[in-house]
C-alpha cells in the first residue's frame, strides 16, 4: 500500500438523522485490528446492553467504556447524566494523552454536546491536542459546526426510509 507508513492520525465524524453512525464506527474498529491496531470505545450516553458490547468482547484489542446510565433523550438529562458524561470526557481525555490507542472512538459524543453535558469547547480542545497519528471518530446526530469544521472527514447518514416508521420496535441485534 502506498501510504502504509503514514502516520498522520485523522478525525472522522458520522453524522446526520440515518441509522449506521455507530456501525461505522465499529466497522472501522475491526478493520484497524486486522491491521494489528488498539482501538479505545467511549460511548458517551449509551448505558443500555447492545449486542455491539457482546461481539466487540471477541476482540482483545478493542476496550469499550460506556459513560451514559438510563436513555433520557426523550427528557431532559439530570445532575447524575451530566456527572457520568464529565467523568467519561475526563477518561477519555486520559487515554488520548496517554497515547495508548491508535483509534479512539468518541460515540455519540454529538448528543452529549446537544444536550450540552459538556463544553464544545472541551472536545475541540482534546482533538486538537491529540498525538499526532492518532486516529479519533466521533458520532452522533447534531453534530455541531465547530466539530464539523476541524473534522477531516464528515459523513452525514440522512434517513430516507425506515422500518420503524411503520410500527416496527428496535430488534435485539439490529437496532440494539
Amino acid at each position: 500500500m502506498k501510504n502504509e507508513n503514514n502516520t498522520q492520525g485523522y478525525i472522522h465524524l458520522y453524522t446526520g438523522n440515518g441509522k449506521g453512525k455507530t456501525s461505522a464506527a465499529i466497522g472501522l474498529a475491526i478493520r484497524a485490528v486486522g491491521a494489528g491496531k488498539r482501538v479505545f470505545i467511549g460511548q458517551f450516553v449509551k448505558g443500555m446492553h447492545y449486542s455491539e458490547l457482546e461481539s466487540l468482547k471477541r476482540f482483545d484489542e478493542i476496550v469499550i467504556k460506556q459513560y451514559g446510565l438510563d436513555c433520557f433523550i426523550k427528557h431532559e438529562p439530570t445532575n447524575k447524566d451530566i456527572q457520568a458524561a464529565t467523568d467519561g470526557l475526563n477518561e477519555v481525555t486520559s487515554i488520548i494523552i496517554s497515547n495508548e490507542y491508535d483509534v479512539v472512538i468518541l460515540d455519540e459524543v454529538c448528543i452529549a454536546l446537544y444536550y450540552k453535558l459538556f463544553p464544545i469547547s472541551s472536545i475541540v480542545s482534546l482533538i486538537k491536542e491529540k498525538p499526532k497519528s492518532m486516529e479519533i471518530i466521533l458520532t452522533g446526530r447534531y453534530a455541531p459546526a465547530e466539530i464539523i469544521e476541524i473534522a477531516d472527514l464528515v459523513t452525514e447518514m440522512k434517513e430516507i426510509k425506515h422500518y420503524y416508521n411503520r410500527g416496527v420496535e428496535a430488534r435485539k441485534g439490529f437496532e440494539f
